[in-house]
């Protein structure tokens, strides 16, 4: 059976609950979100992976985390990393996509206003999705809560004015958090449809990877807000952003587990080896299986560190009193988030380039598409970059300097 035959027979899936974590429904979705990314890719297509998300939305995925009773999976974080990494093995674009949407389920679930949550919840446990319009490219230092786009008093309402940048996700989802301030510097957020007049996503991103995440601009030109959409951020709680840190390891690490599967790929397809070569064949050559078993083992280190790192996500999420995170238990989960970072992007990155070896230089055609693996690394590791992460893991070691939990990267 052809892909596009199994794309069809998969149109008529049907599921009867929310997917739970290593269900027959579960597997069968990232099979056939895999099989699209490739069927795209072989066909040289850049069109943006709608079908995936219609069948997202219609396995209510993206309510994993919610309880059972709820209407969700009653999964873990680590749970839920462990389904993230397997859905970036099928797909990388699909599941960076959903980053800022389970951020925002972690911030639903310990909404302490329980008629707001239960709210929110519904909207999540039917399956849409939530987007982010974060980001602002402006003068002001990433992570501190000053927004250039503003939220206005009108009538009973509100009105929403600016420009957000780097919307992962946004263009594929039904709800969208716009962070902003009011006149007099407050920062808020807005919870509204990304269908409302005036809310314009745009498909312009232009990196070197991700490339079909959607990471575009968001304009706000005068969006009404009603008065129950908007929260006004309380900046002394202790913030929970060590899940987004994570979560871009956690995409890294699925890809890495498709670096391996293209290496075997690579040497079971080639009929012939080098005149130096140490074997007849190349996949009985002892230098060969080096590498992939070097391909192997990072890959295996890397999904070891992220499901480690997401245990003190747990703990700290487990902890938490009307809402509250313990400051120490978040800032163990971002030390561990930040040690992992530091580790994988540095063992992916030389992975992506390890690969070529096991191919010569055939493997260099563009038809191959094995460029991805790289591009689409360097493009999520750069998120946050390395020596800032390690240099505050060392401070924090030798002079017990605490690291600046508050950071948010989209």
């Amino acid at each position: 059976m052809s892909i596009q035959d199994q794309l069809n027979e998969a149109s008529s899936l049907t599921f009867n609950g929310p997917v739970k974590v290593d269900s027959p429904e579960l597997n069968q979705l990232i099979d056939v979100i895999a099989k699209d990314a490739e069927e795209r890719r072989n066909a040289g297509s850049e069109e943006l992976p709608y079908h995936a998300f219609d069948l997202i939305r219609q396995s209510r995925l993206g309510a994993l985390r919610l309880p059972v009773e709820l209407g969700g999976g009653g999964a873990s974080i680590r749970d839920l990393f462990y389904v993230l990494i397997r859905l970036a093995e099928a797909d990388p674009d699909v599941a960076h996509s959903l980053r800022a949407h389970y951020w925002q389920v972690e911030e639903i679930l310990r909404n302490p206003d329980k008629e707001r949550r239960e709210q929110l919840l519904g909207i999540v446990a039917k399956g849409d999705i939530i987007g982010n319009a974060f980001t602002e490219i402006s003068s002001k230092n990433v992570g501190h809560l000053i927004f250039e786009t503003t939220l206005t008093q009108d009538g009973e309402g509100y009105r929403l004015n600016g420009t957000k940048y780097f919307s992962t996700g946004t263009i594929y989802s039904d709800w969208v958090i716009v962070m902003a301030s009011t006149p007099e510097g407050k920062p808020v957020s807005a919870f509204i449809p990304t269908n409302r007049d005036g809310v314009i996503i745009e498909d312009d991103w232009d990196g070197i990877g991700q490339k079909l995440t959607g990471s575009g601009t968001t304009r706000l030109n005068n969006v009404y807000v009603n008065r129950e959409e908007v929260t006004f951020i309380d900046e002394t709680k202790t913030p929970f952003n060590s899940f987004l840190q994570l979560y871009l390891q956690g995409v890294i690490a699925g890809i890495l587990r498709n670096v391996v599967t293209d290496a075997k790929a690579l040497v079971h397809g080639r009929s012939r080896t080098f005149t130096f070569a140490s074997a007849d064949t190349p996949a009985a050559d002892p230098l060969l299986q080096q590498i992939i078993g070097q391909l192997s083992s990072s890959a295996f280190a890397a999904e070891a560190l992220v499901l480690a790192a997401a245990d003190a996500l747990d703990i700290a999420v487990n902890e938490a009193v009307n809402g509250e995170i313990d400051f120490d238990l978040s800032h163990e989960a971002s030390l561990r988030a930040a040690q992992a970072k530091v580790i994988i992007d540095h063992l992916a990155l030389q992975a992506a380039t390890l690969l070529f070896e096991v191919g010569g230089a055939s493997a260099t055609r563009q038809s191959k598409h094995f460029d991805r693996h790289w591009r689409n690394i360097r493009t999520l590791a750069s998120h946050n970059p390395i020596a800032y992460k390690a240099r505050a893991i060392g401070d924090y070691v030798v002079n017990g300097t605490k690291l600046p939990i508050r950071e948010v990267y989209f």
